[in-house]
């Protein structure tokens, strides 16, 4: 039968639509997800023997022979699962993401895919099971950070440095066959899996990326999947940077405590003001933040880095009330502020101190009462659509001073605002 041109055109285009649709996360899933609010990232590997970057520095800094035999000499042996979630506890972490395969290709459980996996360096141990187990058991949920791209298989297209030189022979067919069974591997055997985060996928398309989403939601429902696939996915990364505000699509922003992803020694480190900063504004844009610290390659994380979870965490125990289980708003982020929502209950960030009264666009409800989040009462104002009130100049706190503002309400019904009024 002949199909003439236009339709054979209309028939392929539905085609391609229709094999770019992913089934989305379940909303439950999702607000677990969001109400999570503060994960940490660790990027690992034997390129920490190096101090340069991972995936990166293959064939750049590190000649790509050099790189590819790292794991020969990879021997972790002061690695402790279980301080590392000691760690995350206690800088009020709630999910913990590991590179269990960065763009270099190596993998740090006992696959059944390829012998370059740590099963075969000097260490002999299963690092994601391992850590799996030890999440689990420190009520911290696990996820699992996996490269789409490899520049060391040689089916993927591209390879080192940087996956801008092509290969004279490949099959991204192959290839996605082995990253699905790869990801079936890590979801059947370390699962439930709080998050699959991949990275980078440069030859995947939409329609490969739905391909990869459909058969990880086959094998756990409840995933939750980012948007390196190919495919848009259930969140935006954005990437050592604070997202804008954004409510209407769940986001999270990734981000180094210090310069790089992996180990470098004497890497310079973020302030406590920076990081809770981060946090901060992240969560009044209504986003997550993935807090990346790089281990040694004797597996430890650095001291220095530990401390300054800690004092997020000695800070979260006071305030984590207004970041966990809130959305952003309603106020829109401003260079002074943001805001964070629950229930009735409205918390206004102020992130810089001024000098007599703020002011910023009145709410469209009525203020039951404000309060300093551990502190007196606030008298509010509103004249003229503008919301004011005074704190005392003691009460100013050097990195956020949290205003409770208990509404007639629910929080979440109020549309977003425009912090001053226009």
């Amino acid at each position: 039968m002949k199909i003439s041109s236009i339709l054979l055109t209309t028939l392929l285009s539905a085609g391609s639509l229709l094999a770019q649709e992913a089934t989305p996360a379940t909303p439950a899933a999702i607000k677990n997800w969001q109400d999570a609010r503060f994960g940490m990232f660790i990027h690992w590997g034997p390129v920490s023997l190096k101090g340069t970057e991972i995936g990166w520095s293959r064939g750049a800094q590190v000649p790509t022979e050099e790189y590819d035999n790292l794991y020969k000499q990879f021997n972790p042996t002061k690695f402790n699962a279980d301080e590392w979630v000691a760690v995350a506890k206690e800088a009020g972490i709630k999910y913990l993401i590991l590179t269990t395969k960065h763009h270099d290709g190596f993998c740090l459980w006992d696959t059944r895919e390829t012998d370059y996996n740590i099963m075969n360096t000097p260490f002999k141990r299963d690092v994601v099971k391992e850590l799996a187990a030890a999440c689990k058991n420190g009520g911290i949920a696990f996820g699992t950070y996996y490269s789409t791209c490899d520049w060391h298989h040689p089916n993927f297209p591209l390879t080192s440095p940087g996956g801008k030189t092509k290969r004279e022979t490949h099959n991204l067919d192959r290839y996605t066959d082995y990253l699905k069974a790869q990801t079936k591997e890590l979801l059947t055997n370390y699962g439930p899996l709080f998050t699959l985060w991949y990275d980078v996928p440069q030859q995947f398309d939409a329609t490969r990326g739905a391909g990869i989403i459909n058969m990880a939601r086959a094998i756990q429902p409840d995933i939750v999947i980012n948007n390196r696939t190919g495919h848009p996915g259930d969140y935006d990364t954005a990437e050592q940077r604070i997202g804008g505000f954004q409510i209407d699509h769940p986001w999270e922003t990734c981000m180094t405590i210090c310069q790089q992803w992996a180990w470098k020694p004497s890497d310079k480190m973020k302030s406590l003001q920076q990081c809770l900063d981060s946090l901060i504004r992240t969560s009044g844009g209504d986003g997550n933040l993935l807090f990346n610290v790089g281990p040694t390659p004797e597996g430890l994380i650095e001291q220095r880095q530990v401390d300054r979870l800690k004092e997020m965490g000695a800070w979260l125990k006071l305030n984590g009330e207004s970041i966990y289980d809130t959305r952003g708003g309603p106020w829109k982020p401003a260079p002074q502020f943001v805001s964070t929502r629950k229930q009735d209950k409205i918390y206004l960030h102020l992130l810089k101190k001024v000098s007599g009264p703020v002011s910023l666009t009145a709410l469209p409800v009525a203020i039951k009462s404000a309060k300093l989040l551990h502190g007196s009462a606030i008298k509010t104002e509103t004249n003229d659509g503008l919301l004011s009130f005074e704190i005392p100049d003691k009460s100013w706190e050097a990195i956020d001073t949290i205003v409770e503002i208990t509404i007639d309400g629910n929080a979440m019904d109020i549309a977003p605002i425009d912090p001053q009024k226009s």
